[in-house]
């Protein structure tokens, strides 16, 4: 592209791998001719309105953080049909790991000036009466939000471990859930079950490199389903301890469905996330409160490295 990039630093993500990636990343950027403008972020909020002013002005909005932010300015490039680009540097960098970007910081600029731009999906969510949020991989709720919220507050575990061990955290005090599912299309079916988790993916990854649903593609117009059924904790620890190959769909307590349209509701208040972030939509989201989830097909112009000719796992 030869629009301006304009990168948008999170200088807390990974423990500070956001800033520390800024001069290699600049330097490729100054090699290579290329315009651009660095601005670190005090906010989600503070990073939406930058990106937001970037791309009215038609620059590449790129994210230098992990994958909350990527998920809040894929969001807002898509609304001004801007371009996009990461420059992977959290503690999961999962978006970045289905675009293919390279988690180096001077490889992954080198995609900003010579990748290919691919357009892929999104997914709108709301709850109740609010106003809807774009988020990029997948919208999750019950034990692996939980999770999340364990390992944003962890300080003393980095990295992409910090994950697994929320899990364990969660499940240890863990109790079974009654969630509702609406599956539209095709007719439409309702799931009604105790359980543990509903995650609607966009693409195959969570939590770091988990493969919570191994046949989502990011670019065909359609979202993953997965639900988590109640089972006993042994029987869910062996979930957990395959969901990073992807093979826990083949294990009783998981089924997955495909849709373009999920509506989910809980039978108790739970925090609902997106992208390793707790949704201001859903913080919590009460018990009974739809949780409304679509996809946006094709809603952003995403660079990709060039020599990915077919689409991303």
């Amino acid at each position: 592209m030869n629009a301006p990039f304009c990168l948008v630093v999170n200088p807390a993500a990974g423990g500070g791998r956001a800033l520390r990636a800024v001069p290699a990343v600049t330097a490729h950027l100054d090699a290579a001719g290329a315009r651009y403008e660095v601005t670190e972020s005090a906010s989600l909020a503070h990073a939406r309105d930058v990106a937001a002013r970037a791309a009215q002005q038609g620059h590449v909005v790129v994210a230098v953080g992990g994958d909350g932010l990527a998920g809040a300015l894929a969001g807002v490039a898509a609304g001004q049909d801007a371009g996009y680009g990461i420059i992977p540097a959290g503690n999961g960098n999962d978006f970045a790991r289905v675009l293919g970007v390279p988690f180096e910081a001077a490889p992954a600029a080198g995609v900003l000036t010579s990748g290919r731009e691919r357009r892929v999906d999104l997914i709108a969510v709301t709850a109740g009466d609010q106003a809807e949020q774009i988020v990029a991989g997948s919208v999750y709720i019950g034990l692996p939000s939980v999770a999340g919220e364990i390992a944003n507050r962890t300080r003393w575990l980095r990295g992409p471990a910090v994950y697994p061990v929320a899990a364990l955290r969660a499940l240890a005090a863990w109790s079974p859930v009654t969630f509702g599912v609406q599956i539209a299309g095709d007719g439409g079916r309702a799931l009604d079950f105790a359980g543990y988790a509903v995650v609607v993916a966009n693409a195959a990854y969570f939590g770091a490199g988990m493969k919570v649903a191994p046949s989502a593609r990011i670019d065909d117009g359609t979202l993953d389903v997965v639900t988590m059924r109640h089972a006993s904790r042994l029987a869910f620890l062996r979930v957990l301890l395959r969901i990073r190959s992807g093979s826990h769909v083949r294990l009783p307590p998981v089924a997955v469905d495909r849709a373009a349209e999920v509506t989910v509701t809980a039978g108790r208040d739970l925090p609902a996330a997106a992208d390793g972030e707790i949704l201001s939509c859903a913080a919590p989201l009460r018990a009974g409160t739809a949780l409304r989830i679509r996809v946006l097909p094709g809603a952003l112009r995403a660079l990709a490295p060039a020599a990915s000719e077919h689409m991303f796992p």
